[in-house]
């Protein structure tokens, strides 16, 4: 493996390369060795490859950041673990149906924000997953009769329907379906950002609005095309699709390094109730002071090791970290240190000590003598 990394600028570089490859083999199985690549797809082709390297390169650089590093390493140890599979499987199932399919995160925050976001979510993994699919050729339709087409996926047939059937209408709409899913989801973004006071003073127009803009172009553009194909007889199709390629390409590009990254790395979540859940009596820590149960060894490794990768040194004069004790007691400590006391944590049943031997006159009173024998002896 090394051998092979040395033949490439960096780490990224390889796996651009490896991604690239992959995406062309399975393009080679999909479109029967290249015997039938739509021509008309070239600009969306070049740009895809355009987003697989770029989204690779994002992941590396993301990958290797201390917290997701530590974060990712735990998660692959985890799985590994046969007295885990039950809580692993557990947690992917849950955070699959609860924070990507029914994006319950997001309505927590509000039954608009909720709608609003779903609607955009899947919205565009429907637009990724067919595009992606007639662009690389993975999947096309072949006429087997006047009245009948079937599906081929990656070059094996699959299901057949009616030409003028229900279900082949729902498929050759699916762009138009999804589509309208991101116009929706996309017109309700605007309106919170243009009337939420609180949404106007934080937000970015390069970050926030810019990506929606984008795929606001994308969307209306798409559906133009069907517009004018459907009820205009043609007129300016052409011109309309160029503008609907540019208009993806520009989306497949700025993708991977804007505001809608957060899409393809929030199944990451997936390792918050797989790693870091309390499962009382299995991998519950209790605090090294207090004594009360406050995380899990799991977490609180991870939080050393990644501190320590970013050169902070919160270990303490007893050799314990800060992560060993919980947030009351951590908080005694600060308020022990800013007052410059050098002892141990004490009781958390009793009151901190802050006499540190600095006398302060009030109003009507001295200092103590023991002030002036100090000063004189400096």
């Amino acid at each position: 493996m090394n051998q092979i990394e040395r033949s490439f600028y960096s780490k990224a570089s390889m796996y651009s390369f490896g991604i690239v490859m992959i995406l062309i083999f399975l393009m080679w199985i999909g479109t029967g060795q290249f015997s039938h690549v739509d021509i008309m797809l070239f600009g969306y082709l070049i740009s895809s490859f355009v987003f697989a390297i770029g989204m690779t390169i994002r992941m590396c650089a993301w990958a290797v950041r201390p917290a997701t590093h530590q974060v990712l390493k735990r998660s692959f140890a985890n799985m590994k673990k046969r007295k885990r599979v039950k809580r692993n499987w557990k947690a992917i199932v849950k955070t699959i149906i609860d924070n990507i399919i029914l994006q319950k995160f997001i309505f927590k925050r509000g039954i608009y924000r909720g709608i609003m976001h779903w609607l955009i979510a899947w919205g565009c993994i429907g637009s990724f997953a067919i595009t992606f699919g007639l662009t690389f050729g993975w999947m096309h339709f072949k006429l087997i009769d006047p009245e009948t087409y079937q599906m081929v996926v990656m070059g094996i047939p699959t299901i057949t329907m009616a030409a003028n059937g229900l279900f082949a209408q729902l498929v050759y709409e699916g762009l138009n379906i999804t589509a309208m899913m991101v116009l929706v989801g996309v017109t309700m973004a605007l309106i919170r950002r243009s009337r939420n006071q609180d949404v106007k003073v934080t937000q970015r127009v390069e970050f926030d609005l810019l990506p929606l803009y984008i795929l606001l172009w994308v969307t209306v553009s798409g559906l133009l095309l069907t517009v004018s194909y459907k009820l205009l007889g043609g007129w300016m199709h052409s011109y309309l699709a160029l503008i609907h390629q540019i208009t993806v390409v520009i989306f497949l590009v700025y993708f991977p390094f804007g505001k809608l990254f957060h899409l393809p790395v929030r199944p990451l979540a997936t390792a918050v109730p797989m790693n870091y859940q309390e499962v009382v009596g299995v991998d519950t820590r209790e605090c090294k002071s207090c004594e009360t149960p406050y995380s899990n060894d799991d977490q609180i490794d991870d939080v050393k090791e990644i501190l320590g990768a970013q050169s902070f040194d919160l270990q303490l004069a007893d050799g314990s970290y800060l992560a060993d004790y919980c947030p009351s007691c951590r908080r005694r400590i600060r308020v022990m240190k800013q007052l410059n006391i050098p002892s141990n944590l004490p009781s958390p049943n009793r009151p901190i000590q802050t006499n540190n031997g600095i006398h302060i006159p009030g109003f009507g009173q001295k200092r103590d003598d023991s002030y002036y024998k100090k000063t004189g002896e400096k």
